[in-house]
C-alpha cells in the first residue's frame, strides 16, 4: 500500500512538473488591447500566454501606460498592436520600457479607409471580418516565427479560425440582405463602425470623433437631430465605452428608440455579450438587423 502511494505521489510531482514546465514554455505575447489579445488567443491557443495592456469594458482612448504595464512589456516575446495610428502612445511606450522582442503592427496589409476624425486612417479595421482574416495571418506568421517548432500548429488554429470567420461573415451579409439599402442608417455614439458600414452597405451616423469623451459641437447635434427627423432614423445606440447621455439627448428629441449597447473599442467580460470578437461581431449584427427592422432584439 505504502509502495502504491508513494507512486501516486510521484506520479503527481511528474505532472504537475510538466505542466509548469508547459506553462513556462508558452510564448508571452503582449496585446495593446482585449480585441488583438482575442485574436492571438484564437491563433495561439494553449501554445501562448496572452495578455491585454488595456482590458475588457475599457477604453482604449484613455490609456495611460503604468509601472507594472512596462514590467509586463518586458518580459513578453511578441507585442501586437492594431497599427493605424491607434496606438499613439506604443512607440514611446515600447522604448521607455526598454523592450527589444517581436513586435506585430496586426493590420499589416489591409486596405486601410479614410480616417476623418481620425487622422490619415481610421483605425477600426476589425469591423469588418475580412480585415481580421488578415489580421489573423499575420499573427500566425509572427508566431511561428518566434516559436517555429510549432509552426504547424499555428497554421492549423489559423485555418480553422478563418473558417469560423468566414461563417461569421455570411451570417453578417444574410441578417441585412432584407433589410431596403434607404433604411439602413444607424446613428452610434462614437465614430467606429465606417469598416462595417463599407463592408455591409450601412450609414453610421455618430455626433463624437474618436474619444469616447470627446464633445460634440452643439450645431453637430442640432444637425444629426434634423437629420434623424427628416430621415426617419428608427434607432440609435450608446457604446460600451462612451457616455449615454449625448445618445439619450437625441433619442429624446426625435422619438428614435436607443436600440442597445454595441460594442466597438473593447470587448465585454467573460460574462457578457461581446466576450470574444465573434461574440461581438454576432452581438452588434443582432442589435442593429433588429433594430432597423423595427424590432426589439
Amino acid at each position: 500500500m505504502f509502495r502504491i502511494k508513494s507512486l501516486v505521489a510521484s506520479a503527481l510531482v511528474f505532472y504537475m512538473a510538466i505542466g509548469a514546465a508547459s506553462a513556462a514554455d508558452r510564448v508571452k505575447v503582449v496585446a495593446s488591447f482585449s480585441i488583438v489579445a482575442d485574436l492571438a488567443k484564437q491563433v495561439g491557443g494553449d501554445l501562448v500566454d496572452v495578455s491585454a495592456l488595456v482590458g475588457a469594458n475599457t477604453d482604449m482612448h484613455t490609456f495611460q501606460p503604468s509601472p507594472n504595464d512596462s514590467k509586463r512589456l518586458a518580459g513578453a516575446q511578441l507585442v501586437v498592436i492594431n497599427g493605424l495610428g491607434l496606438e499613439g502612445w506604443a512607440d514611446r511606450f515600447v522604448k521607455a520600457s526598454g523592450y527589444g522582442g517581436a513586435r506585430l503592427v496586426a493590420s499589416k496589409g489591409i486596405k486601410p479607409l479614410p480616417g476623418g476624425d481620425h487622422g490619415r486612417y481610421d483605425p477600426h479595421a476589425w469591423q469588418e471580418v475580412a480585415n481580421v482574416k488578415i489580421y489573423a495571418g499575420n499573427i500566425r506568421d509572427a508566431l511561428a516565427g518566434i516559436d517555429p517548432g510549432n509552426k504547424a500548429a499555428y497554421e492549423r488554429a489559423a485555418q480553422d479560425y478563418v473558417k469560423r470567420l468566414e461563417a461569421l461573415e455570411a451570417e453578417i451579409k444574410s441578417a441585412f440582405a432584407s433589410i431596403p439599402k434607404a433604411q439602413r442608417r444607424v446613428i452610434t455614439s462614437h465614430e467606429a463602425f465606417t469598416y462595417f458600414g463599407d463592408a455591409y452597405d450601412i450609414e453610421f451616423l455618430a455626433p463624437q470623433g474618436i474619444g469616447g469623451d470627446a464633445q460634440a459641437s452643439a450645431r453637430d447635434v442640432a444637425r444629426l437631430i434634423r437629420q434623424i427627423k427628416t430621415e426617419n432614423i428608427k434607432a440609435v445606440f450608446v457604446e460600451s465605452i462612451s457616455g449615454q447621455r449625448l445618445i439619450d439627448r437625441i433619442a429624446k428629441e426625435t422619438g428614435a428608440v436607443i436600440g442597445g449597447t454595441l460594442y466597438s473599442d473593447a470587448l465585454s467580460d467573460s460574462s457578457g455579450p461581446a466576450a470574444t470578437y465573434i461574440d461581438m461581431m454576432r452581438h452588434n449584427t443582432r442589435l442593429i438587423s433588429a433594430a432597423l427592422r423595427g424590432k426589439n432584439p
